[in-house]
């Protein structure tokens, strides 16, 4: 068998596998987290064919939120007294 072929039939072989042959891939539930995102990291979508990911201006800003894995917003570790809310806060805001 030449090399080509060995090649060819070794990435059919891997996409059967992950096809038919792997368990399927569950989609992890995620939730807003705010407060927690590094500024300019945070998440967005302000409606359909828009977007505002990456406009927080401030670490931690508190009304920026995150998608986190759910159940974590509020256990992840921050600087100083903070902490993941599931709603807005008024902390760490843009002067």
């Amino acid at each position: 068998m030449s090399n080509r072929t060995l090649a060819v039939a070794s990435a059919v072989a891997a996409a059967l596998t992950a096809t038919y042959g792997a368990a399927p891939v569950q989609a992890q539930a995620m939730e807003k987290c705010y407060g927690v995102a590094e500024a300019g990291e945070n998440d967005c979508a302000a409606g359909p064919g828009t977007t505002c990911a990456g406009t927080s201006t401030v670490d931690w800003q508190g009304n920026a939120w995150t998608l986190v894995q759910a159940g974590t917003c509020e256990e992840i570790d921050l600087p100083g007294d903070r902490q993941g809310s599931l709603e807005p806060l008024d902390r760490d805001l843009p002067a």
